[in-house]
């Protein structure tokens, strides 16, 4: 076996090793890996056809790699720090609701996360307004019947920034890590509004 045809087995496992990565991380670095791998052997054989192919792949798949490595940093800096939910706006939609329009109802399936920019959000049962900078609607998303507890009302025009279900599915997929740090993040919600809650008995 020449030096030529044992580089391009080893190109070839890099191929296999690529499709059987669970994971985005692993799967772009071994991506990565294999489209260097198989450039240099189109290039010594002359497949041209392959090394263009590839070379168009490889800073595809570096970009993806860094893009999810920079959401790992600022997902993990959220729910280390102060729980900053910038790293979730760039993956948000900005809407603009009217005085007296109502975002969700009691009881109604949660299919949407909200964060409130500007104006004023009142939450009817419990009788709370929201502030600018809140994030609020997440806590259905881990209820077990998947419904809201709270109807949020605009008690003034409001600009709001929301995201849907299947993004934040989609978030978890392309990295578990990000699930962990979301529930780290609701958790700590929770938690602050039971002391919320004790406090007010007390």
């Amino acid at each position: 076996m020449t030096f030529v045809e044992a580089f391009g087995w080893f190109s070839a496992s890099l191929s296999l090793v690529t499709f059987s990565m669970k994971t985005m991380i692993p799967l772009r670095t071994a991506a990565i890996c294999s489209n260097m791998a198989s450039i240099t052997y189109g290039l010594l054989l002359g497949l041209y056809p392959g090394v263009v192919l590839n070379s168009i792949l490889l800073p595809f798949n570096i970009y993806r790699l860094i893009e999810m490595r920079r959401l790992i940093k600022q997902v993990s800096q959220a729910a280390q720090g102060d729980l900053s939910v910038d790293w979730l706006k760039p993956f948000m939609k900005k809407h603009t609701v009217k005085s007296g329009e109502v975002l969700f109802s009691r009881g109604d399936k949660a299919d949407q996360l909200y964060f409130l920019v500007e104006g004023d959000i009142r939450l009817r049962e419990i009788d709370k307004s929201l502030e600018p900078g809140h994030l609020f609607g997440e806590i259905a998303f881990f209820s077990p019947e998947g419904v809201r507890t709270n109807t949020a009302e605009c008690a003034s025009d409001a600009t709001v920034l929301r995201i849907g279900e299947s993004a934040l599915k989609q978030l978890y997929f392309q990295n578990p890590k990000f699930g962990f740090y979301l529930v780290r993040l609701v958790s700590s919600r929770l938690s602050s509004d039971i002391r919320r809650l004790e406090e007010k008995l007390a």
